[in-house]
């Protein structure tokens, strides 16, 4: 695995040593116990993925990511990692910019998941920023994808739904997970959208190849299907 730098900001020094062990395989790990430092060290862009807990002395999480965002135009995967898990708490979470929210308690497992799906979106990890199956192509950096060396020309939500899948294959997907993660649950827009998506983007890949690799489980969900 490439050579990533994860920023754990966490008060809870037991938790702390805790999720820097599971992460360890992933990366470098460093870990803070106060929002100033944590602020400081994630402005410096060298770090891949940043997990943030909220409730932090000196600053507090919701605005260590206000101002990473707005402020030193940070762009690293934010996972945050707490205790607030009410609605309002994720919305806010999501619409200062974080990546993903996941509260506690939480399962190893899980945590490991979601840190190595934010870096494979990101193009952190992967081959060259790149991502491979079933014929499937991704460049990260370009933001390209071919399938089955034929070009697909793909929106920004078409594109974000095929890496989904990508990252998720041969795991079924049910619509509102797919809502969730492109639109985000606070989002006006109907469940609805998710056909319309979903409907232009096997037109664009059957139009390259004659194949429709994603399948519909009735009344559950989608699944990718292929052999890598």
């Amino acid at each position: 695995m490439e050579d990533l730098n994860i920023l754990i900001v966490e008060d809870d020094e037991a938790l702390a040593d805790s999720v820097e062990q599971f992460l360890k395989p992933i990366g470098n790990t460093k870990v803070v116990h106060d929002g100033f430092e944590g602020q400081m060290l994630g402005q410096d862009g060298i770090y891949d993925i940043a997990i943030l807990d909220l409730m932090l002395p000196e600053i507090g999480g919701y605005d260590i990511l206000k101002h990473w965002r707005n402020v030193d135009e940070i762009d690293m995967p934010v996972l945050i990692l707490t205790a607030k898990d009410t609605l309002s708490d994720k919305v806010r979470g999501f619409e200062l910019g974080a990546d993903d929210y996941l509260t506690k308690p939480f399962h190893r497992e899980e945590l490991v998941m979601r840190v190595k799906a934010l870096l494979k979106r990101a193009g952190r990890i992967g081959n060259n920023n790149q991502l491979t199956y079933a014929g499937f192509t991704v460049e990260f950096n370009r933001h390209e994808v071919e399938y089955k060396n034929q070009y697909l020309q793909l929106n920004g939500k078409e594109y974000d739904l095929l890496v989904y899948f990508l990252q998720n294959p041969s795991t079924i997907i049910t619509k509102d997970q797919i809502f969730d993660r492109l639109w985000g649950f606070e989002s006006e827009t109907s469940l609805t959208v998710v056909e319309v998506y979903m409907s232009n983007l096997r037109k664009k890949i059957k139009q390259v190849s004659g194949e429709n690799p994603i399948k519909t489980l009735r009344n559950v969900g989608y699944m990718l299907e292929g052999a890598d």
